[in-house]
């Protein structure tokens, strides 16, 4: 338009404007955009569900919104085969429009504000997808999971069980330390541990426990709605950065299998680390807000009693427990259930910490928690009771040892089998030394070698011990000859008698004593000053006489 202006042809400034002369001629004459603010209501090619849409499926969308575009698409290929089979895309952008333009709205999501110290928050939650082992075996737990609302500081612990009341209330005070404060309230879901979800209003929604819980760490208990798992989306999302975490790590490591739970829990906690950095600054400025801690933690596990039997065993929650046999004295323990382990206790002394086991093969009730070294050392006194015990297979402490057994029971008699493994067991808990013992078994089995008296030499159960050097000074065994002679006896008897009062007394002599003569065999009547009694001969029927005797004599040899 510059070039037309300046008084150039129409051709030179179509040129100028590299265009061609007819846009030129339209330009100029103001017919260039004919269409310019009229409505798109108009097509180029013909609609493909003219058809179909207004009669069928805008009707089944008002009355199901929730139907999706592959549904109908699927509707329209059953009803109208061979008609309708590219129309997938055209069906989705349709469908998508009428929801935009008619359909219901859904619901809205509101962003918070969270102020420092209010809320803290916890679940629990299940890395699926991830199988972990511990020593090889699979391993069965959850992940408790806590966050503070503000800062985003979090805490995660492992935990073996369900979501019970026990694994809760550690958990929660494990973080609450961790962190070195509490918040003003805690807000979870709808937790069978911590609420009765139970209709009506005539029972108390908090669980006893919870309740005495919360008011030790003064915290004002919250939930969400029960099902809409969305209003705990504060602790729900961050669920799987934390697990995504914890499968990339695992990733990088290689395996999924750890020595125990405690080297998988510090593998957890790793992961957790590189989560806080990112919220460091905030959790310092959340923590000044925090509410001081109490002096102690309230009750994190549940208190049963047990008495212990004559075979050394306890039964908890239909599972049956070897203690130490020390115990096997009728005592009553009581037992202190964690989510983890089981802690009994005399008075308040704890005695035996065992491994909490529980029954997870479906149709089976039962099932026993059995260590060779709470019974060994009465066992290793009859080593028979080993062949006919109950629970003998669970006696071997592991895979190895069964197959030593049967290789010792093929190799030996029945009672010197029951003697050598029960030896070995006894060793391998003394000194601690049940895998060296194992080795030391399969060395001999297969060398053909293997005997009682070389696996005690070996572990040196027969040369550890030295008796100590006790030195004895014998005595002269004249002096016991002077006491029993008759002349001493009788100097004795008169002394008594002249004063029985008195006790008798050694009489003290500068000379020394003569060693005396030994008295003859054949044995010499004694003179006794009367005698005891008169009796005649044995026909005659007479009376005896009885006369007094010095209560003083002495009995003699």
């Amino acid at each position: 338009m510059n070039a037309r202006e300046r008084g150039a042809t129409q051709v030179e400034a179509a040129a100028v404007a590299e265009i061609s002369r007819r846009t030129g001629q339209r330009i100029e004459s103001g017919s260039y955009r004919p269409n310019r603010g009229r409505p798109r209501d108009w097509r180029t090619s013909p609609d493909p569900l003219a058809t179909v849409w207004a009669s069928e499926l805008e009707p089944m969308l008002r009355k199901e919104p929730r139907l999706k575009p592959t549904t109908l698409f699927e509707y329209l290929q059953e009803k109208y085969p061979g008609e309708y089979s590219q129309v997938l895309r055209t069906v989705q952008r349709r469908v998508q429009m009428w929801k935009a333009v008619q359909g219901p709205a859904p619901e809205v999501m509101f962003e918070l504000r969270h102020e420092p110290g209010m809320m803290g928050l916890s679940d629990f939650t299940e890395l699926k997808g991830v199988e972990i082992t511990v020593n090889g075996k699979p391993f069965e737990y959850l992940i408790y999971h806590y966050r503070l609302a503000y800062s985003g500081w979090q805490y995660a612990q492992v935990i073996q069980g369900g979501e019970s009341f026990i694994a809760l209330s550690e958990g929660l005070q494990n973080a609450l330390h961790a962190s070195g404060g509490a918040p003003k309230q805690h807000r979870t879901d709808s937790l069978s541990a911590a609420y009765r979800n139970l209709r009506g209003v005539r029972r108390k929604q908090l669980t006893e426990y919870y309740q005495e819980l919360c008011d030790h760490y003064r915290l004002e208990p919250t939930r969400n709605n029960k099902g809409i798992a969305h209003e705990n989306g504060g602790i729900e999302s961050p669920h799987g950065h934390l697990k995504n975490r914890i499968t990339q790590a695992l990733y990088m490591r290689g395996h999924n299998d750890f020595e125990s739970v405690a080297a998988y829990q510090q593998f957890i906690e790793v992961s957790v680390d590189k989560l806080n950095k990112r919220s460091a600054k905030k959790f310092v400025e959340e923590k000044k807000y925090l509410q001081p801690l109490p002096k102690y933690r309230a009750c994190d596990y549940e208190v049963l009693t047990a008495r212990v039997s004559r075979y050394s065993t306890i039964e908890v929650r239909c599972v049956l427990y070897t203690v130490p046999s020390r115990l096997i004295v009728g005592r009553q323990l009581e037992l202190r259930l964690y989510h983890d382990r089981i802690a009994g206790y005399l008075g308040n002394q704890i005695v035996v910490e065992l491994p909490r086991m529980r029954v997870s093969t479906q149709g089976k009730r039962r099932a026993r928690c059995i260590n060779y070294r709470h019974v060994i050392a009465g066992l290793r006194k009859k080593p028979r009771a080993f062949l006919y015990c109950t629970w003998r297979d669970d006696l071997l402490p592991n895979d190895h040892y069964q197959r030593l057994w049967q290789q010792i029971k093929a190799n030996f008699e029945l009672d010197s089998a029951a003697v050598l493994i029960v030896e070995a067991l006894y060793i391998a808990a003394t000194q601690n030394k049940a895998p060296a013992v194992a080795d030391y078994l399969d060395e001999q089995l297969s060398a053909g070698t293997l005997t009682l008296l070389g696996l005690r030499c070996h572990f040196q159960l027969l040369t550890g011990t030295q008796m100590p050097t006790v030195s004895v000074k014998q005595h002269d065994l004249s002096t016991y000859d002077q006491l029993l002679s008759p002349v001493h006896l009788i100097d004795n008897l008169e002394a008594s008698a002249e004063d029985t009062t008195e006790s008798i007394k050694p009489k003290a002599s500068s000379e020394p004593v003569p060693r005396p003569q030994r008295p003859s065999q054949k044995p010499t009547p004694l003179a006794y000053p009367q005698p005891l009694g008169e009796a005649r001969t044995s026909s005659d029927a007479g009376a005896v006489v009885v006369r007094p005797v010095l209560a003083s004599t002495l009995r003699l040899g």
